[in-house]
């Protein structure tokens, strides 16, 4: 057997996605995520592709995200152009040249400017750092913020986003090393340079990723429009496949949960298309969960692959007898479900965890070191094994705040080693199952689940997840009536199945949980009532009382904020 054949199949798949953080109709962003992720995530995660030429990985998209990122350079290139008003509160006030003048407004701003990373994103930069300091003194008794003047906040404004600014930029952009000698005192201009420096990176996002594609070293994919929990919208009780005691919500299916999950594929394949050009061939399930009935979908709608966690994976071997005589290195092949075409890819969860929720803390050497021993050992059990695959699965964001220099020394390494490895070989989903046809083992069952201890415990089961399955039902309810009975233009039609899928979206139901952070909780607690009701109000009906009710809180402190969690 040839060398090449004896190299270990060995695919990065980067998950990009944020919630839906707009408020109804053109009200602002209640959260700042998505731009600041754009101008430091999202970019560098591109830049070290674009820099290791033989470096290969999959990027998969959430359509809602490619639409935010659009909707913000576009804000931003109206705002440079035309000083059309930016509807996010953060952005807004660095771009100016006015600031808030009321002492809750600038007490928010204050407060909004120390959302971040204190180890890596505050205390790296100084002059940031003095001015956070100063910042928490003053919001002890908010009194003392009216002490504060404009020159404060602007300096305070400028160094937080620069902070956010990803690494690549902040190495070769002039604009973002001549603002940080600067250090303090910055002017109306200089504001204007940072907001024309975001509108740029913003605007290019979806174009560099394009052309990676187009060049071969990326493969991109993409997940159902609003990031649903689609076997939930199908078929409700398959929590019960993983889970058979989970407490369910007070329905007995989401009302025609399976032409809602269709119209999400369809919807996100038609966004994936305006932003890149093509159809794509693999789909990363919102969560990784997967049923029979939504891998079916997938199917016929004519996805050649998508990926899930290796929980799923096991739960389905034991159901089919085989928990006790696991095969040799089973989660290291991708698998195909009775007679179905579509093959499933499965997370290696020890690996990807690693990269997760330790190697952040380590020097990038020993930790590039130790995920490739890792891949040797692997490597070594699947030798005469050509079709072997490791699907290493994860957040593409998040993680990298809590790596130095956001993971800019890690991510070059982990691309330089693997793709020069002698026994690795770095390869994309398509491309594995372009090289190993038929080589797929079946499965006679697939238990569903998600990523996330394949179950969907995540997002359904707590009493505050199950009232908001609840109340979606009862918005779907009053959707299908009016709809049936109104007559709607094709473009009312279109907005209210927008606003019913934002309602649908998976994100809403991931932070309900009183284990999750008190203010985050909140934050989504208070937007999803906000759709809701924007929804009815679509609709012409008078939203239910229980609208204006709080229904879920949180006092947790989960590791890493609660954005991402291990698999065990």
């Amino acid at each position: 057997m040839s060398a090449e054949r004896e190299r270990l199949n060995v695919v990065l798949c980067w998950h990009m996605h944020q919630p839906y953080y707009k408020g109804p109709e053109q009200s602002d962003y209640h959260l700042p995520w998505v731009y600041l992720h754009g101008i430091k995530d999202y970019s560098d995660m591109a830049a070290h592709l674009e820099y290791n030429p033989d470096a290969r990985a999959v990027v998969n998209f959430a359509p809602v995200l490619l639409e935010q990122i659009d909707d913000y350079a576009g804000q931003t290139r109206d705002w440079l152009e035309k000083g059309t008003l930016i509807r996010d509160p953060l952005l807004a006030a660095l771009a100016g040249p006015g600031l808030p003048l009321d002492l809750e407004s600038r007490t928010e701003l204050i407060s909004a400017c120390l959302r971040a990373n204190e180890r890596h994103l505050i205390k790296r930069h100084k002059p940031f750092e003095r001015l956070a300091e100063l910042a928490r003194r003053m919001l002890e008794d908010d009194q003392y913020v009216s002490y504060l003047n404009d020159q404060f906040l602007a300096d305070l404004l400028i160094w937080y986003h620069l902070a956010w600014i990803g690494e690549c930029l902040r190495v070769h952009d002039i604009r973002v090393r001549s603002l940080q000698a600067k250090g303090h005192g910055y002017s109306v201009a200089d504001r204007r340079a940072l907001v024309e420096l975001i509108s740029e990176v913003l605007g290019g996002i979806a174009e560099r990723y394009r052309k990676l594609a187009k060049s071969g070293r990326v493969e991109l994919s993409v997940t159902p429009y609003a990031h649903p929990i689609m076997p939930l919208l199908v078929e409700m009780d398959s929590a019960k496949e993983a889970l058979p005691k989970v407490e369910m919500p007070q329905l007995a299916d989401y009302p025609g949960g399976e032409a809602r999950a269709r119209w999400h594929i369809r919807k996100g394949i038609e966004v994936f298309e305006s932003h890149f050009g093509f159809r794509p061939n693999g789909c990363w399930p919102s969560e990784g969960a997967v049923s029979e009935p939504t891998l079916k979908l997938l199917e016929e709608e004519g996805f050649r692959w998508a990926a899930t966690g290796q929980q799923v994976l096991h739960n389905s071997l034991c159901a089919a007898g085989k928990g006790d005589q696991l095969p040799d290195n089973w989660v290291h092949s991708a698998y195909r479900i009775h007679d179905g075409s579509v093959n499933l890819f499965f997370r290696d969860d020890g690996l990807s965890d690693l990269i997760g929720f330790t190697y952040g803390d380590w020097h990038a050497d020993d930790a590039v070191g130790d995920l490739i021993g890792h891949l040797e050992n692997i490597a070594d059990s699947c030798r005469g094994n050509p079709s072997a695959l490791v699907s290493i699965i994860m957040d593409g964001e998040n993680a990298w705040e809590y790596y130095p220099s956001n993971g800019s020394y890690f991510l070059a390494t982990l691309y330089e080693r693997l793709a020069a490895h002698p026994r690795l070989r770095m390869t994309t989903f398509s491309d594995y199952l372009s090289e190993h046809r038929d080589a797929s083992p079946r499965l006679s069952s697939l238990v569903a689940g998600s990523w996330v201890y394949g179950t969907f415990s995540t997002w359904i089961g707590d009493k505050d997840k199950n009232r908001a399955w609840e109340m979606l039902a009862d918005a779907k309810r009053a959707y299908d009536r009016v709809i049936t009975a109104g007559s709607f233009t094709q473009d009312e039609l279109a907005e209210l199945e927008r606003q019913l899928a934002i309602c649908e979206g998976s994100d809403w139901f991931w932070w309900f949980g009183d284990y999750n952070p008190g203010d985050t909780v909140s934050d989504f607690e208070k937007l999803f009532r906000r759709q809701l009701a924007h929804l009815y109000e679509l609709l012409g009906e008078a939203e239910p009382d229980y609208l204006s009710q709080v229904f879920a809180s949180g006092s947790g402190d989960p590791a890493l904020g609660g954005v991402m969690k291990k698999s065990d």
